[in-house]
């Protein structure tokens, strides 16, 4: 596909015209957000994640179902130290047993899966922190509120010599880092959220609303860590990496911005 070359004004006009349309079938035929982004980016004719603008701004494209209460991914980011491997650090040493261990993985295959907010530790004892004296946001480890669930894995630790980091090994974001990924990939956005229906085993959406977002805040983003509603999900298993993402709740999103435009 050749990408449509768009004006912000131009670009407009189209998200608006296809808002008139009222519903329209997707282009790919399964039930998630992706679909949605597809079908919109297909209906604009540009490629996935590239809308070419000409100005000195970079502007994303977001989309999502409307009223849901699934996690918007705003960027993948893995932690640092990366010279030390650290995911694959805290897969070998806080990883357990992959729940398709030795069926549809290896034996010995461990996951690393956890979904984590700010100071509310998990069921596995891992929390974010902002550390403001070093400019970072840090993974900690609580081992006192391993849920009793899985005491088998917490005797495993302990077994093991692994009931606390090593310090050079304690997981962070950097302030830098995440405002560089975050204004590279967030600084400007149009956030698109449609109704969905299922008619007849086909999927159909209406775009429902646009909202322009400029002016992206490393500080505001921060804020939003602290209230969670921001998360951070690790998905790793022995033999893949799906990498590590920020998420936000729906309701949050314009929140991150300085300049917010309902289209």
């Amino acid at each position: 596909m050749s990408d449509t070359k768009y004006t912000k004004r131009t670009l407009i006009a189209a998200l608006e015209k296809i808002m008139a349309q009222g519903w329209i079938k997707s282009h790919r035929n399964v039930n998630n957000d992706g679909a949605i982004g597809n079908t919109l980016e297909d209906l604009l004719g540009i490629s996935e994640n590239n809308l070419p603008l000409p100005n000195a701004a970079e502007w994303e494209l977001k989309t999502q179902r409307r009223h849901t209460s699934a996690l918007l991914t705003l960027f993948h980011l893995e932690p640092s130290p990366r010279a030390l491997h650290i995911v694959d650090y805290l897969l070998l040493n806080y990883g357990w047993r992959h729940k398709e261990a030795g069926r549809k993985y290896p034996e010995n295959e461990k996951s690393f899966r956890q979904t984590l907010c700010y100071r509310q530790p998990t069921l596995r004892g891992f929390f974010v922190d902002i550390d403001s004296k070093n400019e970072r946001i840090t993974v900690n480890f609580a081992p006192d509120k391993i849920g009793s669930e899985v005491i088998d894995w917490k005797n495993w630790l302990i077994a093991n010599h692994k009931i606390k980091y090593d310090e050079d090994y304690v997981p962070y974001w950097g302030f830098y880092d995440l405002y560089h990924k975050a204004g590279v990939k967030l600084g400007n956005c149009f956030y698109v959220t449609a109704d969905v229906k299922r008619e007849d085993g086909e999927y159909f959406y209406k775009y429902s609303d646009i909202v322009q977002l400029s002016g992206f805040s490393l500080e505001r983003f921060l804020i939003n860590i602290r209230e969670r509603n921001i998360f951070i999900d690790f998905d790793a298993r022995t033999g893949h990496n799906h990498g590590t993402k920020f998420r936000i709740i729906q309701s949050a999103i314009p929140l991150l911005y300085e300049n917010v435009t309902h289209i």
